[in-house]
């Protein structure tokens, strides 16, 4: 919990990782390439107190997550998002077993969410089935640009993901977070467009779909989707680190998403460990739209409760305590306080 000008927010890390980036894991060129694009990000985003030493970036283990997150960092709750990247890491880029690990051992805390490939066909159907039962599956992470052999990507409309689409309805595994964000080196940038959001999202109601990265840098198409579906959600990370390094930026982001999507679709997220939560939460709740930006509302305190954590609780079923709520009538009308 985080705690400010009397003010109470319960804190939902929508997107973290456990990952084994270094040297003897990296199966080629690319393992390198990859995390060295997720560093370059780190360090030219973060305030130069918040920059890790390179080799801790590339494997930090369970325990410096566990208190980066909620010793240190403010959070309630925080959701694994997997990527696998085995065409680039000998035993994949995220410690998913080790990640799985630490979710049983703290489940309070954690909620672990598993991948899957559609080139797998049928045989990762009945790998997904399999996880869903061992792993408890909520959610899944999905990462259309990852290579696999010949291939350099896929789209959530080919017919093998809407087989794969379908199970998780059948599955109860509700929240389909797919990244739709900035390009990482190797991965091929038009491999993360937004447009096939649109078709699953309007066949698959019973879904919800989280947009990571909020399709930036195509902010506009996903805001112009997010609109007409309402199972369409938007995650934060990657935005939210430009709260410090281009807070003008940030406010036209969060005003445009407040503005197209509303303030219920909005998901807080660190990206951990690309970033840690503790200052960015700290600047989100101290965070005003400039008063020069008049074509966006001020940002109320009930917005930024829902975002940083309500939100996501209620995808995820989350009880979050009494004192914690906001009451039924908050919301987008309550007097903007900026903190």
């Amino acid at each position: 919990m985080y705690e400010k000008n009397g003010e109470k927010y319960f804190i939902v890390d929508a997107h973290v990782a456990l990952w084994d980036a270094r040297a003897a894991n990296q199966k080629n060129i690319h393992g390198k390439q990859f995390i060295d694009c997720f560093y370059d990000y780190h360090k030219n985003l973060s305030p130069e107190a918040e920059v890790w030493d390179y080799d801790t970036y590339t494997y930090y283990g369970g325990q410096r997550l566990l208190k980066d997150l909620f010793e240190d960092g403010y959070v309630d709750h925080a959701i694994f998002q997997p990527a696998i990247l085995n065409d680039f890491y000998v035993n994949g880029f995220g410690q998913t077993e080790d990640a799985l690990a630490l979710t049983r051992a703290n489940p309070g805390k954690l909620t672990y969410n598993h991948a899957w490939d559609p080139r797998h066909a049928e045989a990762g159907l009945e790998q997904l089935r399999k996880d869903a039962a061992r792993m408890n599956l909520q959610g899944v992470k999905l990462y259309t640009a990852e290579w696999y052999g010949d291939s350099r990507g896929w789209k959530l409309d080919d017919p093998w993901s809407r087989r794969y689409l379908e199970a998780c309805l059948e599955l109860g595994i509700k929240n389909i977070h797919v990244h739709k964000g900035p390009t990482i080196r190797p991965l091929d940038r038009d491999s993360f467009d937004v447009a096939d959001i649109d078709k699953v999202a309007t066949d698959y109601t019973g879904l919800n779909f989280i947009v990571e990265h909020v399709g930036l840098p195509r902010l506009e198409d996903f805001c112009w989707i997010a609109t007409q579906e309402p199972n369409v959600y938007g995650g934060l990370a990657v935005a939210m680190p430009f709260i410090h390094t281009r807070p003008g930026y940030f406010a036209q982001i969060i005003g445009e998403l407040l503005y197209w999507i509303g303030e219920d679709r909005i998901l807080f997220s660190s990206d951990y460990a690309l970033w840690t939560p503790k200052w960015l939460v700290e600047a989100f709740v101290d965070f005003q739209i400039p008063a020069e930006l008049t074509e966006y509302a001020p940002i109320t305190v009930a917005q930024k409760k829902k975002i940083l954590g309500l939100n996501a609780a209620a995808l995820y079923g989350l009880d979050v305590p009494e004192e914690l709520r906001l009451p039924a009538d908050a919301g987008s009308t309550e007097e903007a306080v900026a903190s």
